[in-house]
């Protein structure tokens, strides 16, 4: 009984080395609305939560301030997913946002002192840890005073990684994004981890005891792990239908590298992943909300190859600068398990006050 905590703590380090996985929980999104779009928001995002996804979008903040938060539970809420943003409008043409985000599991039962030196086993000697990963975002945008309907921004993200008192990491990277607004047209970029975001572990062996030398484990060797860039596109429309409807379409592409993925379309060189994002609405009220991406090609026992798709549906209601959205949402579908509910608040103090 006392080996179950190296079972549990030792797959988490050794998978906290690796290249193509490192810093996961930076993927996940923030959002319901974002979620329900399948992360289709590239180019349309325009509010607080582009601190996340394009810290261009920020520019579209003036004169006003904006909060948001969300909470999500994943794998029969044994897995805690906290998000909050503000941002605010600085000047004429620029805006900053900061968010935080935490994604843990909790109360995990550290068994290591169980047994006492005489050899009995006493359970008061259980203490509880979490394993924990946390990141704090800042942005910066700016509108272009040449180009119109030009936005630029980036972000520096501050990453701090805890395993109980078994390890912990701290590490830091650099988000970039690109807006362009034309009439009814909407584009947009966003680079991630420009020049690869660093994550330098401490692993604390003394806190392992004598049941690490009794147990057939070994310790990561390597302390640095390297979260390499990934390119994010998108397009969107937006179509006025009638007085009363209207209608947004978007389409991004997710480009990662560092190795062929089970992707819709993956190289060694360059992975590319597709997401669609419908959202109609009434009277700028109600949202209705459909997506559908994170294609996956998978494969039958007999070898045989197919693709999965992983589609969202969401419903958001706005009014007087309080907006709620909600979406039926997948953790990326990597899970395995059933789909899960995202709620997300959001405020708009310039729509309030208007109000």
């Amino acid at each position: 009984m006392r080996r179950i905590i190296l079972f549990l703590v030792l797959p988490m380090l050794a998978f906290s080395q690796g290249r193509k996985y490192s810093n996961a929980f930076l993927e996940i999104g923030v959002d319901a609305r974002a979620m329900a779009l399948s992360n289709a928001v590239i180019a349309s995002t325009n509010d607080v939560n582009a601190t996340y996804w394009n810290p261009a979008g920020l520019a579209n903040i003036r004169n006003s301030w904006q909060a948001s938060a969300m909470h999500a539970e994943y794998f029969a809420s044994i897995a805690q997913y906290d998000y909050a943003a503000y941002a605010q409008a600085i000047d004429e043409y620029s805006s900053g946002g900061l968010a935080f985000i935490r994604f843990g599991v909790d109360d995990i039962l550290n068994t290591t002192d169980l047994i006492d030196q005489d050899g009995n086993v006493d359970y008061d000697r259980i203490t509880r840890f979490s394993a924990a990963d946390y990141a704090l975002i800042g942005s910066y945008a700016r509108r272009s005073k040449t180009v119109e309907g030009l936005n630029y921004g980036g972000s520096f993200k501050l990453v701090y990684r805890q395993i109980g008192e078994f390890a912990s990491s701290i590490g830091f990277g650099f988000d970039a994004g690109i807006q362009y607004r034309k009439g009814a047209w909407m584009f947009g970029a966003t680079l991630r981890d420009i020049t690869t975001t660093f994550n330098a572990w401490t692993i604390h062996e003394d806190e392992f005891g004598d049941i690490f030398n009794l147990t057939p484990n070994e310790l990561p060797t390597e302390n640095l792990e390297l979260t390499i860039p990934r390119l994010l596109l998108g397009a969107g429309r937006n179509f006025k239908l009638n007085d009363r409807y209207n209608l947004h379409a978007e389409a991004s592409a997710d480009l990662s590298f560092g190795g062929q993925q089970n992707v819709l379309l993956g190289s060694d060189f360059v992975n590319f992943n597709p997401n669609l994002g419908l959202e109609l609405a009434y009277r700028n009220f109600i949202f209705l909300r459909a997506g559908a991406g994170n294609v996956k090609k998978l494969q039958n026992f007999d070898s045989s190859e197919y693709f999965s798709l992983q589609p969202n549906l969401g419903i958001g209601f706005a009014y007087k600068g309080i907006y709620l959205d909600y979406a039926l949402t997948d953790i990326a579908s990597a899970s395995g398990t059933l789909y899960s509910n995202i709620f997300s608040l959001r405020f708009n103090f310039e729509t309030f006050k208007r109000s």
